[in-house]
């Protein structure tokens, strides 16, 4: 007979952007544990005021550090340009909770990056996102459908 074995699975919280960086913020401060924090940002000074576990500045060369301005596009690019590195922080984890508000450029453009190497590697990728309020500007609340639709689960074919 074998000894039955307690297994804890690895779980991961990356916030993403400035909504999703704010998002780790608040689940540290109310004290959630058993579970690794990430903040992934474009912005170098939002980063500094992070208590998460592991930083992580993408878009250094296309930012200098002072974000994205909005832009989807420099949000993706800035995720995608760092993709190794952030390969690296997901792996192991079982499971992946990607957190961004959905509105500015790098939780908007970048997201959807994060949870496409998040499978690659095999853990359970689940987004949590914020829409922007109504007061934020038609500009704004267009922005989420598009990176939503780059977050679906995308069919490969078979074999």
């Amino acid at each position: 007979m074998t000894t039955p074995q307690n297994y804890l699975a690895v779980i991961k919280v990356v916030g993403i952007g400035g909504g999703g960086v704010n998002a780790v913020n608040r689940m540290i401060d109310a004290g959630l544990r058993g579970v690794e924090f990430v903040a992934v940002n474009t912005d170098a000074q939002a980063l500094l005021m992070c208590d998460a576990d592991v930083k992580l500045e993408v878009g250094r060369d296309l930012t200098r550090g002072l974000g994205a301005g909005a832009d989807p596009e420099v949000g993706k690019k800035a995720a995608e340009d760092h993709a190794e590195e952030i390969e690296d922080v997901l792996r192991g984890a079982d499971m992946v909770f990607v957190t961004a508000g959905e509105g500015g450029g790098t939780g908007t453009g970048g997201a959807p990056v994060v949870a496409r190497i998040a499978r690659k590697l095999g853990a359970l990728t689940i987004g949590v996102v914020t829409r922007p309020f109504t007061f934020e500007g038609a500009a704004a609340r267009r922005r989420p459908s598009r990176a939503s639709r780059r977050c679906a689960p995308r069919s490969t074919p078979s074999s």
